[in-house]
């Protein structure tokens, strides 16, 4: 029997996500060489950066961002002593979220057959680039659990990325993972996830002067409804529709979009 095939059926039975390595593609290796020859460097100016993306595939990490952000710098025309504090900072987030994985399913709170790890550790990652902790992700894995029902990969991933945004418009970390997890709890998609997050940081000052209730905001979405139709009466009606948001507990109404 193949060796990896049996250390991921012995890994499904434990409940433990299986961790296989990505390997550098020959193309981005490939790319890598051709930028820095063009740039100038030596072979030996990326040795570093290669052996980094290469060790971190070797413990499951993804590859493919690792090498895009080496790929980048280096057509920026960034030397590559400069680039190597960089994809090791992604590094350690790509670390930190595939811990976060493995505890979340140990715990039971994870169902790792569902969603794409891959997508999920670069989610994670990018939330923890964004401000997230590691220590609110596990407590949003914990709340969104609340109902019994397992979170999958992605869903986690999503709502760590929109506790990201939350915190970016000073919505206090606990409030924020709430809001999420009962997103999460309510069926919400990755992108509807991002859009409700958006929409809130776009109200951010109103939510902080308090004409924007954050508390109304939440119970809409515990009742199902989703960000366009619960910001569109504030999109269409201007500032005075925070008002009546604030004492009615929200309009049944949708909003733009904000790709911030």
């Amino acid at each position: 029997m193949n060796i990896q095939v049996w250390m991921v059926g012995l890994a499904m039975c434990l409940g433990a996500s299986p961790v296989l390595a990505d390997s550098l593609s020959n193309q981005d290796r490939e790319e890598i060489n051709r930028l820095r020859s063009a740039q100038g460097h030596s072979a030996e100016d990326v040795k570093a950066l290669l052996d980094q993306v290469t060790k971190a595939g070797e413990k499951g990490l993804p590859t493919e961002p690792l090498a895009n952000k080496v790929k980048e710098g280096l057509a920026k025309g960034v030397e590559p002593k400069r680039i190597d504090p960089v994809v090791r900072q992604l590094v350690t987030h790509f670390e930190s979220a595939q811990e976060l994985l493995q505890e979340s399913t140990a715990k039971g709170m994870i169902d790792p057959a569902q969603g794409n790890r891959q997508r999920a550790l670069e989610g994670l990652a990018e939330a923890l680039s964004r401000g997230a902790t590691a220590e609110e992700v596990r407590e949003l894995a914990k709340t969104s659990h609340g109902g019994g029902a397992k979170v999958s990969q992605e869903s986690l991933a999503s709502g760590a990325k929109s506790l990201a945004i939350l915190k970016e418009a000073r919505i206090p970390s606990k409030d924020g993972a709430a809001l999420v997890a009962e997103g999460i709890r309510q069926g919400y998609r990755s992108a509807e996830l991002a859009d409700l997050a958006r929409e809130i940081k776009r109200r951010g000052s109103d939510i902080q002067q308090g004409r924007v209730n954050l508390q109304n905001i939440k119970d809409q979405v515990s009742k199902g409804q989703r960000a366009d139709r619960i910001f569109r009466e504030s999109d269409q009606s201007g500032s005075g529709s925070s008002e009546r948001m604030d004492r009615s507990g929200g309009s049944d109404r949708g909003g733009r979009d904000d790709r911030s």
